[in-house]
């Protein structure tokens, strides 16, 4: 039930990331917006949801999961009424940034709740699995949901839809999760100099990357957002890293100690720049290029949804079992690069099933193979004591991973012309970039902690740092 709650959880938030995007042009003329102000509707979400991830997953281990469960699903429920009631563009915009900081408060929660619930092992490899196909079906979900609900009833509906949801969530929430903070921990404060620095540095990081896809990397209005978002991480870090932080600080920087974290993350980074642009380009492709409608499109990804939520619950946990995480992550990535080089050769004179329908197979095989081992990776030999702060650190640094590639791969991918011979030649230098990036992660995978070598690993981390190994247990 527990593992039921955190998956329900984490479809809502990855979810509305995608789903207003199909209903966008019937937003805009019920409420009036102008062609500026749109894309806002989205961004709203994305910054805030990016810039509150780190302080969220450090909210958890301070003050318990169950109180930050409740906390983070009754501010997403209730921003997501003010939304589907919105009167005007002010308004929705609003309740779509408070969404993103309940988001950014739910999401890493919910991870850190399974592997306070699952111990290292296959319990919890299968549960990660579970969660992961929950996100992967939110994510791909979210174009045929916004579109059959925009379609039936209104675009309200993909906003409202949250409340019963998130009401029932609620009530799972209180009886399901018990408080789990010591009073050791109750006594600790939060690290309030870090966590403005991170916050404020994360912001202006994800703004900058959003106005790079419209004004570039080196105009103004990107450059001095990501400068002073950089320069405030670095003041971050520093200030970390300090004596005086070292007790409840809102990052712990002994954690990348060990080569499995700090290498699983920086991998993350890389997929993240990968996996997610995916969506983008594919939707563009079916619709620019095969001439798809909303629906169509969003039926279009059913594959990718249906095939990852099957292999990665089904077949991950098995692989994981015998042949272990490395290799794993290492066959699944050169698998997806594989995929995205199939999906680059799709052309206008594709057709579904030999440019989308294909691809998807091989793409859908090597990401179920590989996300789970990753996330597992990124986690492993985490304390209790610490599993929100790493949560939150996996999760931003996927979303920045996601942005980066996204405004970078809109960059490669600029089509020379508008017809679907040029746009579908566009979007293949862009699938091309991708497999190229997949096949980086794969090379970097094999420096990670083999099968046989993850214990003395921890251990060396763990050394005068408090991390308990999963053989201390």
């Amino acid at each position: 039930m527990v593992l039921a709650l955190c998956c329900l959880a984490q479809l809502m938030v990855v979810l509305d990331v995608s789903v207003v995007n199909v209903a966008l042009p019937s937003i805009g003329a019920d409420l009036g917006f102008d062609t500026a102000g749109l894309p806002w509707v989205v961004n709203a979400y994305a910054l805030v949801f990016a810039g509150f991830l780190l302080l969220g997953g450090r909210l958890a281990d301070l003050y318990g999961h169950r109180r930050v469960f409740l906390l983070g699903l009754g501010i997403f429920t209730a921003a997501s009424l003010g939304g589907g009631l919105a009167t005007g563009p002010g308004m929705l915009v609003a309740a779509r940034a408070v969404q993103g900081l309940g988001a950014a408060v739910l999401a890493p929660v919910t991870l850190t709740v399974l592997t306070a619930a699952f111990p290292e092992g296959t319990g919890r490899t299968r549960a990660v699995a579970i969660w992961t196909a929950a996100g992967s079906a939110g994510g791909t979900a979210g174009n045929l949901v916004g579109g059959l609900l925009t379609e039936a009833l209104s675009w309200r509906w993909i906003l409202l839809l949250n409340v019963p949801i998130g009401a029932v969530a609620l009530v799972a929430t209180a009886r399901l999760l018990s408080e789990n903070t010591t009073r050791e921990r109750r006594r600790q404060r939060l690290d309030l100099p870090g966590a403005v620095l991170a916050t404020a540095g994360l912001l202006a990081l994800a703004y900058g990357i959003a106005r790079s896809e419209t004004y570039g990397w080196s105009s103004p209005p990107t450059a001095l957002p990501l400068a002073l978002g950089l320069s405030a991480l670095v003041g971050f870090v520093a200030l970390q890293a300090r004596p005086a932080a070292a007790r409840t600080p809102l990052l712990p920087l002994r954690l990348f100690r060990a080569r499995a974290i700090w290498l699983g993350n920086v991998l993350m980074l890389l997929a993240g720049a990968s996996l997610a642009p995916m969506w983008y380009f594919l939707s563009l492709y079916m619709q620019n290029v095969l001439g798809y409608g909303p629906l169509e499109t969003g039926l279009g990804f059913l594959p990718h949804t249906v095939l990852g939520v099957l292999l990665g619950v089904r077949l991950t946990p098995w692989a994981m079992r015998h042949v272990g995480a490395r290799p794993l992550i290492a066959a699944g990535t050169l698998t997806a690069a594989a995929g995205f080089l199939w999906q680059s050769r799709a052309t206008d004179a594709s057709t579904y099933w030999s440019g989308v329908f294909g691809p998807a197979v091989v793409m859908t095989l090597g990401s179920a193979l590989f996300i789970t081992p990753l996330t597992a990776t990124a986690l492993s030999g985490i304390p209790r004591s610490d599993s929100g702060a790493a949560s939150g650190v996996m999760h931003t640094v996927k979303q920045v991973g996601s942005g980066l590639g996204l405004s970078t791969l809109v960059v490669i991918a600029a089509p020379r012309a508008e017809d679907p011979a040029a746009l579908a030649a566009a979007y293949s230098r862009a699938f091309m970039a991708m497999a190229a990036l997949l096949a980086a992660v794969a090379t970097l995978a094999t420096a990670l902690p083999g099968k046989a070598r993850d214990e003395p690993d921890r251990a060396r981390a763990a050394e005068g740092s408090g991390i308990e190994t999963s053989h201390e247990r």
